[in-house]
């Protein structure tokens, strides 16, 4: 199996080499190529990349290359990981909102819209030397933020596809802990587009077969603990009966965050510092395991996640797993082309979203919301004009005035010039 990383000089990419190496029998990789067009991150992580093979008794190649055309040639998947503009254009994500007394944020609010605009472009211009060099039946497995807006867009252009996120097996993990089962034997029922989720159910399998939802249970006598794990008010938990994604907090603690926001660094500092001393260890020869500040860079259960999802289509299993996929009617207030993020069946040709219970009218609103958002913003990605990314960002509904849109617009537009052809 040849298996391609677009964006494999990522810090990120022995948190998926470490996977590689332990669940070889489920993922039998032959051939692994890191695309990256950055010399010295493709070789420091390549290096780093051989090492941890080579210890682990892995027979498979590890290659590294700045060509796109020969990354994926005939591979039979390829994962797509990349940060156009790097950390640096994160930053100016996470600042120039707070001049509109917006949060800051990647994949959330303006700073969102800015990180889809540079990067949906970028990811179709992949996609198509994957449609014509890797192999005809080859998937493409997404995890460059934002993850649903860049998963319809490939689809949406006809290429077979699926979006991965790591927020809802990590939570798994860590419920299955609590637990002390193993995490194949906890179903989440999670529901709603990337980084707007809630878990409306938490079902724990037992050795009989049987299963309970333990969620209710974990709200009655544990609610401020998971409050504190989600960073949310106990309150909301308990109202809405559901365990809502942390993401969830620059919307239901706007100004909070804020706060916060303004009297602390960036994450993109934060992260920059991890990644500096990242690539400090991979250049150490002697470095030849998974670092524990993958851990700070939020890496966590991301290989486990891809892995899965991969030997799933490999196989052709027909398990069910968290993925981001088309609606396709499964939430019947949103078009059937949208993507959502909910347990899907995954088949070797086909992943299809799982049924879900009705969803409570708050929660629906705001998913309908933030997904007029999404189609909006896809739409200024692909077309370009300052009139289409204004609509999406009116439609945000972190923004929702027009004096404000039209600001945060042009402080988009004027930080964004270097990669909107459009906009210079």
């Amino acid at each position: 199996m040849k298996l391609s990383v677009v964006g494999g000089g990522s810090t990120y990419t022995p948190e998926l080499v470490d996977g590689f190496a332990r669940l070889r029998e489920q993922l039998p990789v032959d051939e692994l190529w890191l695309v990256d067009p950055d010399p010295v991150r493709r070789e420091l992580v390549g290096g780093v990349a051989e090492r941890m093979f080579a210890r682990a008794g892995h027979p498979g190649r590890v290659r590294v290359t700045d060509d796109l055309v020969a990354g994926v040639a005939d591979a039979d998947a390829v994962m797509l990981q990349f940060r156009i503009g790097g950390q640096q254009a994160r930053r100016h994500d996470e600042t120039w909102p707070h001049e509109v007394g917006c949060i800051g944020q990647e994949t959330t609010g303006p700073g969102g819209l800015a990180k889809a605009l540079r990067t949906v472009p970028v990811v179709l211009e992949t996609a198509e030397a994957v449609r014509r060099h890797a192999r005809k039946d080859a998937w493409i497995v997404d995890f460059t933020n934002p993850v649903g807006i860049v998963t319809r867009a490939l689809l949406e252009a006809g290429h077979r596809a699926v979006g991965l996120c790591n927020v809802a097996i990590g939570l798994q993990r860590r419920l299955a802990a609590d637990f002390g089962v193993s995490p194949d034997r906890v179903r989440l029922e999670h529901v709603g587009l990337n980084h707007l989720t809630w878990e409306r159910g938490v079902r724990v399998l037992d050795a009989d077969g049987g299963e309970r939802d333990v969620l209710p249970e974990l709200l009655d006598e544990r609610l401020a603990e998971l409050a504190d794990v989600v960073h949310a008010r106990p309150e909301l938990l308990a109202m809405q009966r559901a365990l809502p994604s942390y993401y969830l907090r620059y919307y239901y603690a706007h100004d909070e965050v804020l706060a916060e926001q303004l009297s602390g660094p960036t994450r993109a500092e934060q992260v920059a510092a991890t990644e500096r001393a990242l690539l400090e260890r991979y250049a150490d020869p002697a470095t030849d395991t998974k670092p524990p500040e993958l851990e700070q860079r939020g890496g966590a259960y991301y290989s486990e996640a891809a892995i899965d999802v991969l030997s799933s289509i490999l196989h052709d299993r027909g398990d069910v797993q968290v993925l981001d996929v088309r609606n396709d009617g499964t939430l019947p207030f949103l078009p059937d082309d949208h993507v959502i993020e909910v347990p899907a069946t995954v088949r070797a040709g086909r992943i299809v979203a799982e049924p879900v219970r009705d969803v409570p009218e708050d929660i629906a609103g705001l998913i309908a919301h933030v997904a007029a958002y999404e189609r909006l913003a896809l739409d200024a990605a692909v077309r370009g004009g300052r009139e289409r990314v204004l609509r999406a960002m009116l439609a945000h509904p972190l923004v929702g005035q027009l004096d404000r849109a039209e600001r945060l617009t042009d402080l988009l537009l004027a930080a964004n010039a270097d990669y909107l052809p459009w906009a210079r």
